[in-house]
């Protein structure tokens, strides 16, 4: 039984989306709900789902996307749900309080959601002290922990230097987490895809190679699913070209898809959760064939079963992330879709999760 849509769904659904999710944040920080209440208890990965990333290994490829945990509150938290990985953020420099509110609205006849957050969180040292205590605490007790913790890096909306914040960002947080993502597509923060242009990326990237270089620490991308074809193109060249050590896609999107049919679709901002399947499989599908797979890519967007985790994977992604489903199924929905995902790699013979990656391009 899912404990979450019988029990926490008819009272969530009754409160404004983004005070849910404060509450919810509140009470996985103060340790007061505990896994196993809407969840499976804790138990071993399938071994078909062990894998690898950025040369570290992973129990499983699913991962818990940005945007949940902004100021890096609750990673540990994340992971002991059964995530593979978990990505906080994101992050600018300077906190700011993001875009007026009302600014997240469920679409819950579309299984979907429209943010127009615009970055708010508490600021780059605000996380960097909760990054700083958890890598001591996992120093003090001997252990590395149980999964990847990366950091999404925003830049703030009123900087003249957007690159230089993005240069911050990862030179002071990279080295307390396991990778780095630098967002240049999300579409709250006026002019912020820009970014992703063929001159604007190219100087981003090489104002932080040689901070990669020094850090040794993963730095990726996160794209947007509604770039051209020859956008598309272009970040996959430079995506080789500065060996980034892989591409996040996709993030939201501001197109409005004509099957959607909850009031709220006319909400301005990023539409995420299950209209955005299609398209964000497509561009992740575009990407695998135009680095010829060699570039390790993260799947993201509308997963909300194995079935659709797997097809991303089928598709060129190394591993995969969610987060809007969650507001819907609950914490739950990750033991499903891992068991799930392990059932539908064996069923094709498949030894393992890298196996099945890019399988549909052969």
């Amino acid at each position: 039984m899912n404990l979450y849509r019988c029990l926490a769904w008819p009272l969530v659904r009754h409160v404004d989306a983004e005070t849910a999710h404060r509450l919810t944040l509140k009470l996985l920080a103060s340790g007061l709900l505990p896994s196993q209440l809407f969840s499976s208890p804790a138990r071993r990965d399938a071994p078909v789902l062990a894998t690898r990333l950025f040369g570290r290994a992973l129990s499983n490829p699913v991962g818990l996307a940005a945007g949940f945990d902004k100021n890096a509150e609750v990673p540990d938290v994340m992971l002991g749900f059964g995530f593979g990985f978990v990505e906080v953020g994101g992050v600018t420099p300077k906190p700011q309080p993001g875009n007026p509110r009302p600014r997240v609205f469920r679409l819950e006849e579309d299984r979907a959601v429209i943010n127009r957050m615009g970055f708010n969180n508490n600021g780059l040292e605000a996380a960097a002290r909760r990054l700083e205590a958890r890598r001591e605490a996992a120093q003090r007790s001997g252990r590395d922990g149980i999964g990847l913790v990366g950091v999404n890096l925003g830049a703030n909306k009123d900087s003249a230097d957007r690159p230089g914040d993005y240069a911050i960002g990862y030179e002071r947080l990279a080295p307390l987490c396991d990778f780095a993502v630098v967002n240049v597509s999300s579409p709250n923060t006026p002019g912020l895809r820009n970014l992703q242009g063929r001159d604007e990326l190219n100087a981003l990237l090489a104002r932080l190679q040689p901070l990669r270089d020094r850090l040794k620490r993963p730095l990726l991308v996160k794209i947007a699913p509604d770039l051209a074809d020859e956008d598309l193109n272009d970040v996959a060249k430079l995506a080789q070209n500065f060996r980034l050590d892989g591409i996040v896609a996709t993030n939201t999107t501001i197109a409005r898809p004509a099957t959607l049919q909850s009031r709220n679709s006319r909400e301005t901002g990023g539409l995420s959760g299950q209209p955005l399947f299609d398209r964000s499989t497509a561009v992740l599908k575009d990407l695998y064939r135009l680095t010829g797979g060699r570039i390790p890519l993260i799947g993201v967007g509308g997963i909300a079963s194995g079935a659709q985790a797997y097809a991303k994977i089928r598709a060129g992604a190394s591993a995969v992330q969610l987060y809007s489903a969650l507001v819907y199924e609950g914490p739950g929905l990750v033991g499903r879709i891992k068991a799930e995902l392990a059932r539908l790699l064996k069923r094709d013979g498949f030894a393992s999760v890298a196996e099945a990656v890019g399988a549909d391009h052969r």
